[in-house]
């Protein structure tokens, strides 16, 4: 396979590719690169804090937890903070790559949030769990999760007074899109999903007292309906199915919807919902490595900032930095912005972020100095302007980086070779323009540079 496709293959499907490991990939093809991927993602590695100590202070029931929701809640608030630096642990050094990058897709498809930690872990391993599995199966789980019965109201939905939220989302955001269902498809639904809701420890009970057992008339047809025949009514759908397409081809093929390619897509998502396949198919799609494909999608801030790691590792010595620097970029794990989720593609970047991600790769690993000697500067004038930079700079982020472990892995990448290992587009000529005028004092320098650049946002 060649070697421009396997680095975008991995900017895709993971966040980069080290040199190391691209020249043993290159020497396979392209059928086998792939199957390599999807058979280590196979295996599902929850991603589990210890919830004892929570789980003991709420019991089996409100009455029991009721005195201690305050140290609940300051404690679920602590974990989700430590699951969130977890989280992105996970995605820097993953072992089922196309798993754990699904999982970061499915997080801003199925929208949720909640203040329970022990709910909060539950719901982000059953994204984990599902997320290259049979798509009925993973919204019939989502359903019935916990926090999304908090979140979308679904525990207040009864049969003497429905709650139209989940119903309503479930289509809306979830399966369908807008304007592919009518208000009286969200009612009738509605009815069905009545009873829905959870034990105090976060397990899905049905309460039939809450039931509506009447027949409900939903997509033109009618019955008693349950939650489960009314998501198996929408998935008989075309529709549904390009809808995930879409939103699929977006996030992982281009902004620009190219409706042929949805279609092909469609023809093998319909025919049994399997998220592995429609998957195994994008990534051997011929079309997926045209140039039009190719460095042209921005980075989220989760991915901007993971793609440094995977380069360079760094450490957060003070862990509320990684937390306030997710916000300053405008993407926190965890807390989403609403039940939409995060917009993505040109939403990403405005004049504060922009200038934040510029500055970024030197904040983090060179104490906020970019190299910009001028070729003929003297090692002495290098040296000041360096620790002026350090001085004034290097404490905005307090971290460790470890240069030692990307001077391995690109050993044998010569210095004018960095870019293509860097850059997933072309240098624009000014900025090449730049780099020239420019001393390539070191490979750690240039790295440095080459991150600096806004060819550098794109994958």
């Amino acid at each position: 396979m060649k070697q421009k496709n396997i680095k975008h293959l991995y900017r895709r499907v993971g966040f980069g590719i080290l040199p190391t490991d691209l020249d043993k990939l290159s020497k396979l093809k392209r059928k086998e690169v792939i199957n390599s991927l999807f058979v280590a993602s196979k295996k599902v590695t929850p991603l589990e804090l210890d919830t004892f100590e929570i789980r003991s202070l709420m019991g089996d029931s409100y009455q029991v937890a009721k005195p201690n929701i305050q140290k609940i809640q300051k404690m679920s608030r602590e974990s989700t903070l430590k699951l969130n630096r977890a989280w992105i642990e996970r995605l820097t050094n993953p072992t089922e790559l196309v798993r754990e990058k699904m999982t970061l897709f499915w997080a801003n498809h199925f929208v949720c949030e909640d203040n329970n930690y022990v709910y909060t872990e539950n719901f982000h391993n059953t994204l984990r769990k599902h997320a290259l599995g049979n798509f009925r199966e993973f919204v019939v789980a989502i359903s019935k999760q916990a926090a999304m019965t908090k979140y979308l109201n679904t525990k207040q939905n009864r049969k003497q007074k429905p709650n139209e939220n989940f119903a309503r989302e479930l289509m809306e955001l979830f399966t369908l899109g807008v304007g592919n269902y009518t208000e009286q498809d969200i009612k009738e639904s509605a009815k069905a999903f009545t009873g829905y809701n959870h034990t105090m420890q976060g397990d899905f009970v049905f309460r039939k007292w809450a039931h509506d057992y009447g027949d409900k008339t939903f997509f033109g047809k009618t019955g008693n309906f349950d939650g489960e025949d009314i998501i198996d009514i929408i998935l008989e759908k075309r529709r549904c199915a390009e809808y995930i397409c879409e939103k699929v081809y977006r996030y992982f093929v281009n902004d620009t919807l190219n409706e042929s390619h949805v279609s092909e897509m469609t023809d093998v998502f319909y025919k049994d919902y399997n998220i592995e396949k429609l998957m195994r198919f994008v990534c051997s799609s011929n079309w997926f490595y045209d140039e039009e494909n190719i460095g042209t999608k921005i980075k989220s801030p989760i991915e901007f900032l993971v793609g440094i790691k995977t380069l360079v590792p760094i450490e957060f010595n003070n862990q509320k930095q990684l937390m306030y620097l997710q916000r300053l970029m405008g993407q926190v794990l965890l807390d989403p912005p609403n039940v939409a989720g995060w917009k993505g593609g040109q939403n990403w970047i405005d004049s504060n972020t922009i200038a934040l991600r510029l500055k970024l790769p030197s904040l983090l690993l060179n104490s906020s100095y970019i190299s910009k000697s001028k070729k003929g500067q003297t090692d002495a004038q290098l040296k000041e302007r360096k620790q002026f930079f350090k001085k004034n700079y290097g404490k905005w982020f307090n971290v460790e980086n470890d240069w030692g472990y990307f001077n391995k892995h690109f050993k044998n990448v010569a210095i004018n070779e960095l870019d293509s290992h860097v850059l997933a587009c072309n240098i624009s000529p000014n900025a090449q323009e730049y780099l020239n005028s420019l001393e390539k004092v070191s490979k750690q320098e240039y790295c440095i540079q080459l991150m600096s650049l806004p060819e550098y946002q794109m994958c």
